[in-house]
């Protein structure tokens, strides 16, 4: 007898929407297949074989975040096929900190009521994060949350391991004054942030489709731009130069983050004018009336990912990340001081 509940159903959960969802989503999933994959999905658990040949001492790194309100606009625009794509990021953007390489990926979405179709496309946004990470996407849950979630609402958090050899693991003990701290560029706002960006553009009752000139997009598709994912091409720098320290700029943005990836009586000197500021940014600034400090206290303002290296290894590193397709700059130095981050 097929699984079927009437009753469950009348409560609010349509079992064989669920069924159909993972029937779906099963060629993205396939898509995210590496080495280590020996399982599918719909088991109880997703099974990953470790290949510890290159490693003498693996240790690995785990790493968990969502999207936060950025979901907002993707239900405003009823638009859900890239925000798998930021949920990927945050995750394993924050675990190449430490100079891990991404595994596996899983994800779990609660949502108000599971309608198939959608559900596949948030998966699809997750499958295509999880490739350009070179990672496999193992396994996830969809909840069906009736009476606690609006029926068109949804959130969605995802959990990454990676690995990395204990002597090659990257933290401060070798970051030195006058060290070069170079930037990566951003996508855009990427995920952090929303909550702020909501209220400054009124969100719930702006036209997010119309076209806006300095943005040479409409706002919609300004906000709903993939946070970028960074793991090839930092990997290959680290394989090529050494790399000193790695910091992921999120949430709190650049006085929040970068300190993170410095030692004690080492701040980041940081020259604005040696990087391009997304024109989004400008806008939020402008309409929200926000102060600069606070604006790169929330927002990357167009770096997503700061590492520092050696003076010497600065200007390789940009060439580097450019043949990645990244746009790098050297954005500053190190110098001694206890104050974390420093505007020229």
């Amino acid at each position: 007898m097929k699984s079927y509940s009437e009753s469950y159903k009348a409560a609010g959960v349509d079992v064989t929407a669920g069924y159909e969802s993972v029937r779906l989503m099963k060629k993205d999933v396939e898509r995210t297949k590496i080495a280590g994959c020996i399982s599918g999905i719909g088991g109880f658990g997703g099974l990953f074989q470790l290949d510890l040949t290159d490693y003498k001492e693996p240790i690995l790194v785990s790493g968990t975040d969502g999207v936060g309100t950025k979901l907002k606009i993707a239900m405003l625009l009823n638009k859900h096929d890239t925000i798998g794509i930021d949920c990927v990021a945050m995750c394993v953007n924050d675990i190449i900190c430490c100079g891990a390489k991404p595994l596996y990926f899983l994800d779990y979405i609660a949502i108000g009521k599971n309608i198939p179709e959608k559900v596949a496309s948030i998966v699809k946004g997750v499958a295509d994060g999880c490739v350009a990470a070179g990672c496999a996407l193992v396994g996830g849950e969809t909840a069906e949350h009736p009476g606690m979630m609006a029926e068109d609402e949804y959130d969605i958090a995802g959990y990454s391991t990676g690995i990395v050899d204990k002597s090659k693991i990257i933290d401060n003990n070798t970051i030195k004054e006058g060290d070069a701290v170079i930037g990566i560029a951003s996508s855009g706002v990427h995920s952090n942030g929303f909550s702020l960006v909501r209220k400054v553009f009124n969100i719930n009752d702006r036209n997010l489709t119309s076209f806006i000139p300095e943005l040479g997009k409409s706002l919609g598709e300004a906000l709903l731009t993939p946070t970028r994912i960074y793991v090839k091409p930092v990997l290959d720098l680290i394989s090529k130069i050494p790399v000193k320290g790695i910091s992921h700029i999120t949430g709190g943005g650049f006085y929040e983050n970068i300190p993170r990836m410095l030692p004690e009586g080492i701040s980041a000197k940081i020259d604005k004018k040696c990087f391009d500021i997304p024109p989004i940014f400008a806008l939020i600034q402008k309409e929200g009336n926000i102060s600069e400090h606070d604006m790169f206290n929330t927002f990357n303002m167009g770096i997503g990912m700061a590492i520092t290296v050696d003076k010497e290894n600065a200007a390789k590193a940009v060439e580097i990340l450019e043949q990645n397709g990244e746009r790098a700059y050297i954005i500053g130095e190190t110098v001694k001081s206890d104050e974390g981050v420093i505007f020229a």
